[in-house]
């Protein structure tokens, strides 16, 4: 399911190895070669020809690892990388720095550690490629974390640079996803369901390798790697273990060799303008809200400034088109069946920048082109024969959108003066805009009681603090959002509001990334029970109005919040070694992408 164009380059490619013919180009690593004596016979000891000495050398790094079903099966794709890359004329180098999996490190500390390992698994990244230098990369990974993670350390390496994913698990029986697992232990914990019939969701929900078939993080990221034009078109997010995507990692391996012939460094490719086409395919998406964290740290990492503030500009008037769960009714794998990032793009074709350039060395609006005329949507569409639907009942048309304002809006006022962010496509139309009373927990363990044990009731605004990157990491609050959701009277009437953040599979009343956070003695920090919150999504406003039930003037309300900030007392920091600690020590503000400075 590849572009006619690019079926075609890699034909010329072969016929140019066969004729013999090798570029002019000097290699950095050949300099570099040339200068360490110790770099050949280092190599031959690990198994390498002369002749290999001479080839472009060209690092694969992928998260693989036995830590969860998005990375056990990642060396299928290493391997096929690395036949491509000598197919081509190049020496592979294999490289590992294995991910977490923030569904195992739900439901205890060990999702504090999430965030951070971002931060961890891009140093390593930068570490393995300029401690030795190569001529190029493939770059392999799938989820919430590890996508990210290698698009950070592609910008700090700034090589030719090509990513594969490796895919989305497909559904259960009955289109299970991982993500109604949070709902069914909520109904359990309330006595709902059987402990049968939550073992049975358990055992069923994860069939297959792959990132989690729902529209999270780890899916969000896959398709931003895509609309940033470093992946092959219609790459992102098939099934794992399809021949397709082994084909397309051969093919990664090949053009990765093309790309270091030609000198085209990532950021020949990665631009703003690249990043506002990604912002727009997350409107088009219903993206998770993390990828408001990971799209600035990664511009970040190209020299480019990312605002939160773009995020909402972008978002407001664009076209939501997707039905794919958490938001929507289907699971991921039927986004790639529909059609994947090309569709998409092709719906809102006059919304993006389609100048831009791409892996395949063709501008965004020639891979277009090239697809539709090579029946690329005629055969994927077929694979949605078995459910007897359509692709527009996946990616709806552009005329015919599910909405017409994003999906996701950034909210500013006296409780986060440098902002907060909320996906209203997941928020019941009467939590728009409310007034309620503030019921705040310094961390999520004990608002999650109190939610499952009814001590929360309508018109409450549930405040969870001190989550935030210089609190404890910045964990997701799955958990507490999937008790919410769960519940058709507390969906409907309350209000979830953090300086943490939120599993991308989240839906519901949620407003998360409070900034400045309350470990920062930002306006959170000072709230009380019984404090009047109010917030209007349309408007774009967050603001503390009242205290003890009742609305005070904006001079009261300042007048206090002053008050109190002098007499806070910063909480003492949970962690004082170790990871945790350094990354709490050196985060920036979640609304500036929470990354270590």
């Amino acid at each position: 399911m590849l572009t006619t164009g690019f079926l075609n380059d890699m034909f010329e490619i072969k016929k140019r190895k066969a004729k013999g013919e090798k570029s002019n180009m000097q290699f950095k690593s050949q300099t570099i070669r040339a200068i360490a004596p110790e770099m050949d016979p280092l190599r031959i000891g690990m198994g390498w020809t002369l002749e290999d000495l001479d080839k472009p050398q060209i690092m694969i790094e992928s998260t693989y690892g036995q830590s969860h079903p998005g990375s056990a099966h990642l060396n299928w794709f290493v391997e096929e990388a690395a036949s491509g890359i000598k197919e081509n004329g190049g020496k592979e180098a294999r490289y590992y720095v294995t991910d977490i999996c923030d569904g195992m490190a739900q439901g205890h500390d060990g999702i504090n550690y999430s965030l951070p390992s971002r931060d961890m698994i891009a140093n390593m990244i930068e570490i393995h490629g300029n401690a030795t230098t190569f001529d190029a990369g493939v770059f392999i990974a799938s989820c919430d974390k590890s996508m990210p993670a290698i698009l950070m350390g592609i910008g700090r390496l700034n090589i030719p640079s090509i990513v594969i994913t490796g895919g989305v698990m497909e559904a259960g029986p009955n289109l299970l996803t991982l993500e109604q697992i949070g709902m069914y232990s909520a109904q359990y914990e309330r006595n709902e369901i059987t402990k049968e019939q939550l073992d049975y969701y358990k055992h069923h929900a994860c069939p297959t390798c792959g990132a989690c078939s729902f529209m999270g993080t780890a899916s969000t990221m896959q398709i931003m790697a895509e609309a940033l034009g470093l992946m092959i078109p219609g790459s992102a997010l098939m099934p794992a273990t399809s021949h397709e995507l082994k084909d397309m990692a051969h093919k990664a391996g090949m053009l990765a060799v093309e790309l270091a012939k030609k000198g085209m460094k990532a950021s020949d490719i990665v631009t703003k303008r690249s990043f506002e086409n990604a912002i727009m395919v997350h409107a088009a998406i219903s993206g998770s809200t993390n990828s408001l964290l990971h799209l600035p740290s990664i511009a970040k990492e190209f020299g480019i400034q990312l605002e939160a503030d773009d995020f909402d500009r972008i978002h407001r008037n664009a076209h939501y088109l997707l039905d794919i769960r958490p938001a929507g009714k289907w699971p991921a794998q039927f986004f790639y069946y529909a059609g994947g990032v090309p569709r998409v793009m092709e719906e809102i074709r006059s919304m993006l920048y389609l100048d831009e350039k791409t892996v395949t060395g063709k501008t965004i609006g020639e891979n277009l082109d090239d697809l539709k005329a090579s029946g690329f949507y005629e055969k994927s569409e077929s694979y949605l024969d078995k459910w007897g639907i359509k692709a527009i009942d996946v990616i709806r048309p552009f005329d015919n959108p599910i909405g017409k304002n994003g999906t996701i809006a950034i909210l500013k006022g006296n409780l986060a003066p440098e902002g907060a962010v909320v996906k209203h496509s997941a928020v019941a139309k009467e939590m728009f805009h409310a007034t309620l009373y503030a019921k705040p927990f310094d961390c999520e363990e004990d608002a999650i009681y109190a939610i499952l044990h009814h001590e929360i009731h309508p018109n409450d605004a549930v405040i969870i603090r001190y989550e935030g990157p210089k609190g404890s990491g910045m964990p997701e609050m799955f958990y507490t959002t999937e008790a919410i959701s769960s519940d058709e009277e507390l969906n409907k009437s309350i209000a979830l509001i953090t300086d943490g953040r939120f599993s991308g599979a989240s839906k519901g009343p949620a407003i998360g990334h409070v900034s400045p956070e309350a470990a920062e003695g930002g306006p959170i920090a000072l709230i009380e029970e019984g404090d009047l919150i109010r917030f209007d999504i349309e408007k774009r406003e967050i603001n503390i109005i009242g205290f003890k039930g009742e609305e005070k003037s904006d001079e009261e309300v300042k007048k206090e919040l002053k008050r109190r900030k002098e007499l806070w007392i910063p909480k003492k920091p949970k962690y004082t070694t170790g990871v945790i600690s350094l990354y709490s020590k050196h985060a920036v503000s979640p609304m500036k992408g929470g990354y270590m400075e």
